[in-house]
């Protein structure tokens, strides 16, 4: 595919600068799931868990419970992670898959 540029000129431009400037498209369509993954949604449930029991911890003075809503958050990351490499993430097999199927309904 062939590099797609913009070139804006001197003049050109509502507020008449003289500055050259020159925008790169880029060469594919971004997703259009906008983030919506497998992935990153078990990643964002393991962190607003990890995160919610560490905030009661500390206002409940429990320190064990802060450190297990700390090790929780380590644990979504470490999902989430492997879920993106196994295909659920942006751009992966089993999410492009999800797509094709429901683009065809």
């Amino acid at each position: 595919m062939a590099e797609q540029t913009v070139e804006r000129r001197p003049g050109n431009g509502a507020t008449g600068s003289s500055s050259e400037e020159t925008v790169t498209l880029p060469l594919s369509t971004p997703p259009t799931n906008h983030g919506h993954t497998n992935a990153s949604w078990t990643l964002v449930v393991f962190v607003l868990v990890g995160f919610t029991m560490s905030g009661l911890a500390l206002v409940f003075s429990t320190p064990w419970v802060f450190w297990a809503g700390m090790g929780v958050i380590v644990l979504g990351v470490i999902v989430g992670k492997v879920l993106q490499i196994l295909g659920h993430g942006q751009g992966g097999a089993a999410t492009l898959a999800k797509q094709a199927g429901q683009s065809a309904h």
